[in-house]
């Protein structure tokens, strides 16, 4: 069967990028193989790149294979993210002039971004739908090379170089597992990795909130869209060119929630102190959530980006402490007297357990004028800690009910 690219085209591409993009590591990850009962876990940290995801090795390539007068003339794309970066980055090395579009209502944390790479940003549309039309229509007025996010065999064969170093570098892996957006990244490192390896798996994971390319492919029902923390893969059509290579060469996708994506990204700072983006941690999300499909099996995990938001971060980290029963709300019975606040501290702290915030109720609660409520949330060793807190705090007459940790209250 034909492609739009093959083999000798993402090896063209290698050789291309050769000293201009990061040969990324692929390490061994043995305790995420442990949680999730694999033989061997490697992980592909394609977030070491200088912009922070793969997308640099498709860009480059693109640039590379325009004639001069198209370098000339200049290019442009249509991206809120990774795209940008790697087109302007590559752009600004290459004195190619680089116009990126972005949706208006772009953060200007991303907007400072790119520029600071040398792109002129131009921001058009209510979304990415819109901004790639307004890319389309500045691209013909001023003579532009138009840089597809996904969906062109130059881009392809680069992304496919992912496979070829992971391949070489652990040749003994039995299925790589690849994140799905438009398809670029996955259709690359298929053909390259088919073709040297038949016998490999090839395993995508999407969202669910935005599984297209499974929809596309009879393997699920419409995606519904909303807010996703994977936005680098949150793509509502494959491509044309993308998506006959996945349905010939990939073996499976698997959608996952947000929840385990957060997990996800949370695990891979804890365990590897690795800092992923949601789309980067969606392969090791696959993992998480289908643990059966991979067990016993040598894994290779395309970890295909690190440009997530700092507070987003901490506040993932601060959710799976909950989640883990390490950060937990209590709500203690207290009588109205000068020194009972004390007392629980004094609790609370010779047990063991560190105060983050405490609210004092009077007033808002219903209970008895010569009661009142205190709320604290604490930090916790793990769920026995938990119960050994209410236990002391019940014993020395204060009433006290867990509000919230789910980890708990399923255990």
């Amino acid at each position: 069967m034909s492609f739009a690219v093959a083999l000798d085209d993402i090896r063209a591409a290698a050789a291309a990028i050769a000293g201009a993009v990061l040969r990324t590591p692929a390490v061994a990850a043995p305790a995420l193989a442990e949680l999730c009962g694999a033989a061997e876990v490697v992980l592909k940290l394609e977030m070491l790149h200088p912009t922070g995801s793969f997308k640099e090795r498709g860009a480059l390539n693109k640039l590379l294979s325009l004639d001069t007068a198209s370098r000339g003339a200049g290019v442009i794309a249509a991206s809120a993210g990774n795209h940008a970066q790697g087109v302007a980055y590559h752009a600004r090395r290459l004195a190619v002039p680089a116009t990126i579009v972005m949706p208006a209502d772009t953060p200007f944390t991303k907007v400072e971004r790119t520029e600071a790479y040398g792109a002129r940003v131009v921001l058009r549309g209510a979304g990415l739908t819109e901004a790639r039309q307004a890319a389309e229509v500045i691209a013909a007025a001023e003579g532009l090379s138009l840089i597809h996010p996904y969906d062109d065999a130059a881009i392809i064969a680069g992304q496919g170089t992912v496979a070829l170093e992971l391949l070489a570098d652990q040749p003994g892996l039995e299925t790589l597992v690849v994140p799905v957006g438009g398809g670029g990244l996955i259709a690359g490192v298929a053909v390259a990795a088919k073709a040297l390896r038949p016998g490999i798996e090839i395993i995508g994971v999407q969202s669910a909130l935005y599984a297209a390319m499974a929809h596309a492919l009879g393997r699920c029902a419409a995606p519904a869209g909303g807010t996703t923390l994977a936005e680098g893969i949150a793509v509502k059509e494959p491509g044309a060119l993308t998506l006959p290579i996945v349905a010939a060469l990939v073996d499976g996708i698997v959608l996952v929630d947000e929840a385990t994506l957060e997990r996800a990204v949370a695990t891979l700072l804890d365990a590897e102190k690795l800092v992923a983006e949601g789309a980067g941690a969606a392969p090791l999300a696959a993992l998480l959530a289908d643990p059966d499909r991979f067990r016993g099996k040598r894994v290779g995990l395309v970890l295909s980006g690190g440009n997530i938001d700092a507070r987003l971060l901490a506040s993932i980290l601060q959710r799976q402490l909950v989640r883990a029963g390490r950060l937990v709300r209590l709500r203690i019975e207290i009588s109205d007297l000068p020194g009972a606040l004390a007392k629980i501290a004094g609790i609370i702290g010779d047990n063991g357990g560190n105060i983050v915030e405490i609210y004092h109720q009077r007033l808002f609660q219903d209970v008895p004028v010569k009661l009142a409520e205190v709320d604290a949330v604490i930090e916790t060793r793990n769920p026995r800690h938990v119960g050994a807190l209410v236990a002391a705090l019940a014993g020395a007459g204060f009433p006290t009910r867990l509000l919230s940790s789910s980890a708990i209250e399923g255990s």
